[in-house]
């Protein structure tokens, strides 16, 4: 008769043991490998760029937030000073308007006084004559 080609039960688990001491033995002898090392040593360096990145980022981010702050600063500066020099010409003209109208008033009062006055000799010179 044939022999069995297929392992038994017993010649499995010791296969799968020799792979896991296999594979535990390179992962042991990983650290003193040069290959892995400068793996290990490239990513560090990759994480360490990274962070710095993410660093210059977030700085020149709050710079550019400290910017548009500055300048909706002065924006609003602009307008209240705009707002102030309108109410000030607001102001002006109402005072000038003002001015005018109280001109107005006194030529109308000098002009009825005059009048009044007008008719008062009129009247006095009608009597005597």
């Amino acid at each position: 008769m044939k022999k069995s080609v297929l392992p038994d039960f017993r010649q499995r688990q010791d296969d799968a043991a020799a792979a896991k001491q296999a594979m535990l033995g390179k992962f042991r002898a990983a650290p003193d490998d040069p290959a892995v090392a400068e793996r290990r040593r490239a990513r560090e360096v990759m994480l360490v760029e990274r962070a710095a990145r993410v660093a210059q980022r977030e700085a020149a981010k709050q710079a550019h937030e400290a910017e548009l702050a500055e300048q909706a600063r002065r924006a609003a500066e602009l307008a209240a000073q705009a707002e102030r020099e309108a109410a000030e010409a607001r102001a002006r003209a109402e005072a000038e308007r003002l001015e005018r109208e109280a001109a107005l008033l006194a030529e109308q009062k000098a002009a009825r006084d005059e009048r009044y006055a007008a008719r008062k000799a009129a009247k006095k010179a009608r009597r005597k004559g």
